[in-house]
């Protein structure tokens, strides 16, 4: 909830104003990837900075992420 609330008031136009709400926030290809419940998720998401829309992609375990499928597809 706490990163739904930040991330609804946010006005990001780069990953650096996101890493200012989430330090540990992630660039990996067109992706952004917030570690969540103390590390234990990763939440990974598509930000359209222009529209200031982010998508949901994938919510995974931190061993789910680590085998890297949500790459695909």
């Amino acid at each position: 909830m706490h990163w739904y609330g930040v991330t609804k008031r946010a006005a990001w136009t780069h990953i650096d104003d996101v890493r200012q709400d989430f330090p540990h926030a992630d660039a990996a290809g067109i992706f952004t990837v917030f570690n969540v419940s103390g590390n234990k998720y990763r939440l990974v998401t598509v930000i359209k900075y222009r529209w200031q829309v982010v998508y949901v992609r994938n919510v995974l375990t931190h061993a789910e992420y680590g085998k890297g499928k949500w790459r695909e597809s």
